[in-house]
């Protein structure tokens, strides 16, 4: 299913959708937080393959058909996170803002501006 500006899926139908998917096969008893995070891992893992032993570059310019492959393993961590916090009932949406403004308090960019350092080195 391709998605267009126009019919944008929200989170929450796609979470109801992944949920249909699991019940209609029978995988929900799979589903525990903790086999969805290790999926999650797992799937990330094969998204850094991707990447292993090229240059800053190289990882900026990938063919197309390399990007498809990188897309597919995005929609993958993304699916098993959207799994993940509608079985622990966390809105992700919501979660990110919140851990956005704590980053913006920890993180003030005039103390940080061009640095990498960890708020506790500063």
């Amino acid at each position: 299913m391709t998605v267009d500006n126009d019919a944008r899926v929200s989170m929450k139908s796609l979470q109801e959708r992944l949920r249909r998917f699991a019940d209609e096969r029978d995988w929900d008893q799979f589903h525990s937080p903790k086999n969805l995070s290790t999926a999650l891992i797992v799937e990330a893992a094969e998204l850094l393959e991707h990447f292993q032993w090229l240059t800053q570059d190289q990882s900026t310019n990938l063919s197309r058909e390399k990007l498809l492959e990188v897309e597919a393993e995005i929609a993958d961590i993304f699916i098993y996170l959207l799994r993940l916090s509608d079985k622990l009932g966390i809105d992700m949406l919501d979660a990110a803002t919140r851990k956005i403004a704590r980053n913006e308090e920890k993180y003030p960019a005039e103390k940080v501006k061009g640095s990498a350092k960890k708020y506790t080195e500063y």
